[in-house]
């Protein structure tokens, strides 16, 4: 199997997107997420938008290799919303998002499989209107070294386009730095191979 070191996301939040069934509306968004804490915050600030609409349901997932989702139906028939909003992020293969649906209710009762029409068709079209992009996995070493071998260091960062994340420079010099999970041991034994360069 293929070492993926990619996955996809979106930057920056969506435009507001509607999709209308018999009266209800659904309005769709999409916001990038870093982490759970930032689910509520978004949230709560829809409701204050929204504060005459019915239902504010969602889901989010986070993480590459080790994935964390969430789904919540606000008060409808269970999965009737959040799984097929869930359903939209898995069928776009994205990721580090946040996908809400706020529904005003026009008096017509949609049924369990129109709700998870609905809920599905806003979420789909929140997410073909996002900018969605691709991004490296990366891990993160720290590099230390004197003074002497800084030529060394900035050759080989140069040479492979690595990225200093921090460095500090002081009795000694030390560097953080992000590579592509995929080239990770080869630039490991690159660094590893050379004296006076320490790397954790």
């Amino acid at each position: 199997m293929e070492l993926t070191d990619t996955y996809n996301t979106i930057l920056e939040p969506s435009e507001e997107v509607i999709f209308k069934d018999r009266g209800s509306k659904f309005l769709g968004y999409v916001y990038p997420i870093k982490n759970e804490d930032e689910v509520k915050p978004i949230v709560e600030s829809l409701k204050k938008q929204h504060h005459k609409a019915r239902h504010w349901c969602y889901a989010w997932q986070l993480g590459v290799e080790d994935v964390q989702y969430r789904v919540n139906d606000d008060g409808e028939p269970n999965n009737s919303a959040g799984q097929p909003i869930y359903g939209q992020i898995l069928s776009k293969e994205v990721t580090n998002v946040l996908v809400v649906i706020v529904r005003y209710f026009g008096g017509t009762k949609l049924g369990v499989g129109g709700l998870v029409n609905a809920y599905k068709t806003a979420a789909q079209m929140a997410l073909e209107d996002s900018k969605i992009v691709t991004k490296t996995i990366d891990t993160h070493f720290k590099l230390l070294f004197e003074y002497p071998q800084m030529n060394t260091v900035m050759r080989i960062i140069k040479e492979h386009n690595i990225t200093i994340v921090k460095q500090k420079m002081e009795l000694k010099c030390e560097f953080i730095i992000s590579v592509r999970k995929s080239e990770e041991e080869r630039l490991l034994s690159v660094f590893e191979g050379l004296k006076g360069i320490c790397i954790e």
